[in-house]
Order: structure tokens, then sequence, then C-alpha cells
């Protein structure tokens, strides 16, 4: 299992689109055959900050989802309403019983 954490900081302003824009992400996103878990957090300590955590069945699944034309959709709108760049984590797992 691949699993990423992408933190985003948001433009106060431009919230509302952000929220609308992930969504339609998120939605695409989850349809994915190797998507396991796609679902984005916001902070509680931190103003306008959100983090997406995603996990995929594997390398290939990421690499799919990363040329799909959803999430390309997304990064190309993205530099509207991002304050900072995204800071992406990646991490390989496995499901404890």
């Amino acid at each position: 299992m691949i699993i990423i954490h992408a933190g985003m900081t948001i433009h106060p302003e431009k919230e509302n689109v952000f929220l609308e824009e992930i969504n339609e992400l998120m939605k695409a996103s989850q349809a994915e055959e190797g998507n396991v878990s796609y679902k984005l957090f916001k902070d509680t300590e931190k103003e306008n900050t959100f983090l997406m955590v995603e996990v995929w069945k594997d390398d290939a699944a990421v690499q799919s989802h990363n040329a799909s034309a959803h999430f390309q959709a997304f990064v190309a709108k993205a530099k509207e309403f991002l304050a900072a760049p995204l800071d992406v984590v990646a991490f390989q797992g496995q499901q404890l019983s």
C-alpha cells in the first residue's frame, strides 16, 4: 500500500473555490480502481490548512491517478487557491490486523 499525505495551505478568500474543486477531485479519485481511501481533513490548529490523506493499492495505482484527467485538472487550478507549495510525503505500508 502507498499512503500519501498532501498538506495544503489555502488563501482564506479562496477556501470556497478550493472546497468545490477538491470535492470533485475526491469523488473522481475515490472511484479509481486502485484507490483504498481518499479523505480531506481540516487542521484545527492552523488556519486555512488542510491535509489530504490518500491510500492506494500500489505504485501503479498512484501513477494512474497522477496521470488522470481529474487530477491534472485540479493541479492546473491549484495555483489559484494555494498560498504555499504543496507539502507531499509518501509512505509505503501495510494494514495491521
